[in-house]
């Protein structure tokens, strides 16, 4: 039971880990590409919150999935 667990607890760092990780490589990106051209910002504002819902989407199907495979 204690195994099952830390299993349980493993998969779900990774499932929320993995979106928090890309998200905070997603926003470095943003911040670089406004630095460098700043009349850009209304297209990488644009695709950075397309993103980031495409992420936090993948990171919710993956909770999913988790909470339906435990299911007994």
């Amino acid at each position: 039971m204690l195994a099952e667990t830390f299993i349980i607890i493993g998969v779900m760092f990774v499932a929320v880990m993995g979106p928090s990780i890309v998200i905070g490589i997603l926003g470095h990106a943003a911040i670089l590409a406004l630095a460098r051209n700043p009349s850009a910002a209304p297209k990488i504002l644009w695709g950075m919150s397309i993103l980031v819902i495409f992420v936090v989407a993948i990171s919710v199907i993956a909770m999913l999935i988790l909470f339906q495979s435990l299911a007994k």
